[in-house]
């Protein structure tokens, strides 16, 4: 798949909503030998209480664990007899799942996953299990200075907000979730109404429906409840900073960053190209370039774009020994203002717009990847043709929109500065 006439469109992506609510995307892939089936639901850690942080997720992956029809054992007996996964995880807003196999095990592969999304029974020593291997994840978290760097930057961005709270849940949460929280969870937001399931590889549209229709066409849950709506952010307004001490730690890791733009703004993609200059093209950008390569004052450093269905964080991030932080923020700081400042030389800008461009057929060379990206372009209502108008979009991209998006986004004075580590 190496032009753009290749790519997935409307064309060949058949697109059907079930009577029950349920979206089916099907793209077939006839030489294929497997199947591939991703998808998300409505229910996610905006419906979360601050005390109960990391109850989605948690109900996410507990699905797995026994159905009214399979215990936990069956389960996974049935899917590595046939070399299967199926995996569930939870965000901010949506509840996800993933799951592949060969494709003469695509029925198999449908009907365990409709049965623990429909019918899963939480049994109360499996979850106990799940939960200390939870727990576990977030004291590793708590001792890591590059996660810590990260966590803190988003409490301090998105104070009061959801955003600000791990999905994963903190140790003060997670240990006081039970049955019945996830049970409620389940019960609440859990239904065929704003669900789509996308299924890539050797099915035809008429053969991948069907079985769509067979295992969860007949769902229903009068009782679905909406999620809520994403509360107003309010904008960092100056410059804070926290210092997260963690004395026994050779390295500190600094994360800096504030809210950015969301996946379906006009800007998003002069944004994210503005951030494939900044940290990311090469050898991490100019961040890299700068920080690492001719200051050699980090172990790593670039910036990313996190855009999603709200407005998700640009962060810059590197790793340098404790005596040399303030130098590395520095650094990061002068590179937003020359972006700022400065429009991006043609031929700078031209090596991003190639490299993005030539990264998209990479990431379509395999059933996960453009089941992937066909449920982004349904989730963010890009539209079924995205990937055949994405490379004129992108090389339409002028130096005047990037600095316009880095003016819009970036700041060196109202944004979030946070470090994990040593203190000196």
């Amino acid at each position: 798949m190496t032009n753009s006439h290749n790519y997935p469109s409307s064309q060949t992506i058949h697109r059907e909503t079930l009577p029950n609510g349920i979206t089916v995307l099907v793209y077939e892939r006839p030489g294929s030998q497997s199947v591939m089936i991703e998808g998300y639901l409505p229910a996610g850690a905006l419906a979360e209480s601050p005390e109960q942080s990391g109850l989605a997720n948690f109900t996410a992956v507990s699905l797995m664990r026994g159905s009214q029809n399979h215990s936990f054992d069956d389960i996974y007996e049935k899917l590595e007899s046939v070399g299967a996964e199926v995996s569930f995880s939870g965000g901010y807003h949506l509840t996800s799942f993933s799951a592949h196999a060969l494709a003469e095990d695509a029925d198999l592969l449908l009907n365990l996953l409709a049965d623990v999304m429909r019918q899963p029974t939480f049994p109360e020593p499996l979850l106990n299990q799940l939960k200390g291997q939870i727990i576990t994840g977030l004291q590793m978290r708590a001792n890591d200075t590059q996660q810590m760097a990260s966590r803190t930057l988003r409490e301090l961005i998105y104070p009061n907000h959801p955003y600000g709270r791990s999905q994963n849940g903190s140790l003060q949460t997670v240990p006081s979730l039970g049955v019945a929280d996830v049970q409620n969870f389940h019960k609440n937001y859990f239904g065929p109404t704003g669900m789509v399931i996308c299924i890539v590889g050797a099915l035809t549209p008429a053969q991948a429906v069907a079985k769509v229709s067979q295992t969860l066409g007949d769902w229903g849950n009068e009782g679905q409840l909406t999620m809520p709506t994403l509360p107003k952010l309010e904008m960092v307004n100056g410059r804070f900073y926290h210092h997260h001490v963690m004395p026994d730690k050779y390295q500190s890791d600094i994360a800096l960053g504030r809210p950015g733009p969301t996946r379906n703004a006009p800007d998003y993609l002069a944004a994210s190209l503005m951030n494939t200059v900044l940290g990311v093209f090469g050898m991490m950008g100019r961040i890299g370039k700068n920080v690492r390569e001719a200051q050699g004052l980090a172990y790593y450093a670039y910036s990313s774009l996190q855009g999603g269905l709200g407005p998700g964080a640009w962060l810059a991030a590197a790793g340098v020994a404790p005596d040399k932080v303030e130098q590395a923020t520095n650094s990061i700081l002068d590179e937003i203002t020359r972006i700022q400042n400065e429009p991006v030389p043609a031929e700078e800008l031209g090596d991003s717009q190639a490299y993005r461009i030539g990264s998209m057929p990479v990431g379509l060379e395999t059933n996960s990847g453009i089941a992937n990206v066909i449920t982004d372009m349904e989730l963010y209502g890009w539209g079924l043709d995205y990937l055949l108008e994405y490379p004129n979009l992108v090389r339409a991209i002028t130096p005047e929109d990037v600095q316009a998006a880095a003016q819009k986004y970036l700041s060196t004075e109202h944004l979030g500065i946070a470090v994990a580590g040593l203190d000196i």
